[in-house]
């Protein structure tokens, strides 16, 4: 009898995952939960939430939200998804509907001030401040109970923005302050050079994930368990430090440091660019410039993102392309001459001769997906999406979330491959100069290099993609 019982008894939760071999996760598409880039999928919120699906040994099966009522609303709902993963807060506001996980990560609320500004230090120096925080959030709670204690404060929510596009609007100064949370400022930060803390509302902030509320517990008991092992195994704190911790940025570092570098590291790879780009048919002078911007000619280069060698090749990338060894520069080298030359031949016909090279760089940085929602963002403005001047306008816009919920491939960090063309386009000006037609076929020679045109500190200019690695 006790057999018969237990058989006719519905699946849990889990047990329907394990038998479907799909796990259904809703999250947000934004830089620290998920979104794509030339590595694929990625995100802090994917990364966690795919080690998980693999726990189970199910497909991982995931779905953007809008915003946060739809993310919760989706919960629960007949074929929808089972869980929800997008660096959420508990919310006493929604007990009645969601069940919260353990917690996986601690952030604080914090304001947000453009350092043009004076600094406010405390709550009464908000009054008169145009405040912005995403809608349904626990930013939206703390401001309607900071409103309690100083009746004199205004402020704003919106579920059509994100909060990189709260820092973005900040560093622009659309509005004066923006509450967010402190992972979203530890991530962006590099990227909105104006922006600086004001002051930390809510210093304890738990993250979790959720669940559609009810009795059955089964999926909510075995989240708790694989973050508890997260924890333990070190998982938690790798994905934390990857994502939060130190931003890979390498740094404009001046003429002369670059006519040091010509003079002490190119001639060891020289022949390495002038070969690969011969048998592909590239300028090496442009291969130069790209892997100085990649490594500062650095073969042992590695950054947290697993991006890795002189050319800093994704492992994806290294393997399609035939290398083996991502650290030994001459295989790096003819794998980003492979890489750029194939992305050449994959760019529409369309594209302007003069104008080829600048979009496959951009799709070298930032892949052709994203490239591709850029010109289409470019020809609905009534500009040319063949012509890299205006497209290299439109590019920035991938990062805001009223543009980029208009596109297939989602948000991306639109202004990096615009500032990763400007660079390399600025080294590759430079080592043409130096390598006048007079003395092509030669060697960069040692002994000083002079770089008429470019001033020992240009602080304004430097790359930022976040995958280079600072010396």
């Amino acid at each position: 009898m006790l057999m018969l019982s237990s058989c006719g008894k519905p699946p849990t939760t889990l047990e329907r995952i394990q038998e479907q071999g799909i796990l259904h996760v809703i999250t947000r598409n934004s830089p620290s939960t998920y979104f794509q880039d030339r590595n694929g999928e990625t995100g802090f919120e994917y990364e966690l939430i795919k080690h998980f699906a693999e726990q189970l040994g199910v497909e991982l099966k995931i779905e953007t939200a809008d915003n946060l009522d739809q993310l919760f609303n989706s919960l629960g709902t007949e074929d929808g998804p089972v869980l929800a993963a997008a660096g959420l807060v508990m919310n006493p506001e929604r007990l009645e509907n969601v069940r919260f996980s353990d917690s996986y990560l601690d952030v604080s609320s914090q304001f947000i001030y453009h350092q043009k500004h004076q600094r406010p230090k405390q709550a009464k120096h908000l009054v008169g401040k145009t405040i912005l925080a995403l809608k349904g959030s626990i930013h939206e709670n703390n401001l309607k109970t900071l409103k309690q204690t100083v009746p004199e404060l205004d402020y704003a929510v919106s579920d059509q923005v994100e909060s990189v596009d709260l820092l973005r609007m900040v560093d622009e100064q659309q509005i004066d302050l923006a509450l967010v949370n402190s992972n979203q400022v530890a991530m962006n930060q590099v990227y909105f050079p104006n922006i600086r803390v004001a002051f930390t509302l809510q210093a304890h902030h738990p993250l979790s994930w959720a669940i559609a509320s009810g009795a059955d517990v089964s999926l909510l008991n075995e989240i708790n368990r694989f973050l508890a092992n997260a924890k333990q195994s070190g998982l938690l704190q790798r994905l934390t430090e990857r994502y939060y911790g130190h931003v890979d940025i390498l740094g404009y570092v001046g003429a002369n440091a670059f006519a040091r570098h010509l003079q002490q590291r190119l001639p060891n790879y020289e022949a390495s660019f002038r070969s690969a780009a011969k048998e592909h048919n590239v300028d090496w002078r442009l291969l130069a410039a790209m892997g100085y911007q990649e490594s500062h000619w650095l073969p042992t280069a590695t950054s947290k993102t697993g991006v890795r060698g002189l050319m800093m090749l994704t492992l994806r990338t290294a393997q399609a392309m035939g290398v083996k060894n991502r650290l030994d520069p001459k295989q790096s080298i003819q794998g980003g001459a492979r890489y750029i030359a194939l992305l050449m031949s994959q760019l529409p016909e369309s594209i302007y001769p003069a104008d080829r090279i600048w979009f496959a760089l951009a799709a070298y940085n930032v892949g052709m997906g994203h490239l591709d929602d850029a010109r289409k963002l470019t020809l609905a403005e009534g500009l040319d999406p063949n012509k890299w001047l205006d497209v290299k306008t439109i590019l920035p816009r991938l990062a805001q979330k009223q543009w980029y919920s208009k596109t297939r491939y989602g948000y991306a960090r639109g202004g990096e491959p615009v500032n990763f063309v400007n660079n390399i386009r600025r080294y590759y000006d430079i080592l043409t100069w130096v390598t006048q037609p007079q003395i092509e076929g030669t060697s960069i020679s040692s002994g000083s290099i002079h770089i008429p045109g470019l001033a020992p500190n240009n602080a304004g200019s430097q790359p930022t993609d976040p995958e280079l690695l600072s010396e």
